[in-house]
């Protein structure tokens, strides 16, 4: 299971009910962090969650409103006396930017390792799942990611009893583990079915439509997607910004199948998001207006 907790909605600055966007994510006791604007800590304490278990940190870009609150964050997870290794990724630069703004963090007690994406879409394998980047359309370098957690298929009794594998090996198989037995060779799909579908999380902020979020958003259980302003007559503004509205947003979610879109990173003049939601779900009716510390658990579909 994937438990998501979108920290903020804000955009370009936090207001005194909205910080800004950011998006915790845990999974398996390990937790993956996208962006950390100004307020992303007080965001984390109104939850009850703790910055010393974050072992990856995710940047979309590098404006203020999106990683200006690491300084901070990095200070804390240090005071919290956390020794292990916290890998950052985001676009090319990621380790000038980060080494500039710890002028007034120099000192921690863990390693910082860095990932740059320069390519239109990378994969990286974290925290036992599949983080997928994919660049997007703003006025700096940005970047979109998908996590992606598969599910292996059923353990079938009769395939394993067909290859003649022995009992004691069964579990060992269905674990993922390829076994070698008196000169015979057993591999996991001996005995399992056909992969069944996994649990899909899309997050894009601060971008125009494209079509390479419509692709990697393609079936999420959850697509967590900028709706910069409600307003239809901000359409050109959005445009000029490269920003999206509520509408635009609908329309991605709706091309790519996705089961639920939650809107986020608002304009600071956009003070009730969910006003607008009456039109922007004529388009995707599985739309949420965001909202602060909002929570969900993904888990695997039932069978």
């Amino acid at each position: 299971m994937l438990d998501v907790c979108l920290l903020g909605t804000g955009g370009m600055m936090p207001l005194p009910y909205r910080w800004l966007t950011s998006l915790y994510t845990r999974y398996n006791g390990k937790v993956i962090l996208i962006d950390c604007g100004e307020g992303t800590q007080i965001a984390m304490k109104e939850q009850g969650i703790s910055a010393k278990p974050i072992d990856v940190i995710c940047f979309t870009h590098y404006h203020a409103d999106h990683i200006s609150g690491l300084p901070g964050l990095l200070l804390t997870m240090g005071n919290a006396d956390r020794t292990e290794p916290v890998t950052m990724i985001g676009p090319k630069g990621l380790e000038k930017v980060v080494n500039a703004l710890r002028t007034i963090a120099p000192e921690l007690p863990f390693e910082i390792k860095f990932i740059e994406l320069e390519n239109k879409e990378e994969t990286i394998e974290v925290n036992g799942l599949v983080l997928k980047a994919f660049r997007v359309n703003h006025n700096v370098v940005c970047y979109g990611y998908t996590m992606e957690i598969s599910r292996a298929g059923k353990f079938s009794v009769e395939k394993a009893e067909e290859h003649g594998i022995p009992k004691m090996l069964w579990s060992r198989l269905q674990k993922g583990e390829t076994i070698t037995e008196d000169g015979k060779t057993f591999t996991p799909d001996m005995v399992l079915g056909p992969e069944r579908k996994g649990i899909k999380l899309t997050y894009c902020t601060d971008t125009r439509p494209t079509e390479s979020i419509k692709t990697n958003a393609a079936d999420s259980d959850l697509f967590i997607c900028e709706g910069m302003y409600g307003e239809k007559d901000k359409l050109e503004k959005a445009r000029q910004y490269k920003h999206m509205t509520f509408y635009e947003a609908a329309e991605l979610a709706k091309e790519a199948k996705v089961k639920e879109m939650w809107l986020t990173h608002y304009s600071p003049s956009l003070n009730h998001p969910g006003e607008f939601m009456k039109d922007t779900k004529k388009i995707f009716p599985n739309t949420v207006a965001g909202k602060d510390g909002m929570t969900v658990t993904l888990g695997f579909e039932e069978e």
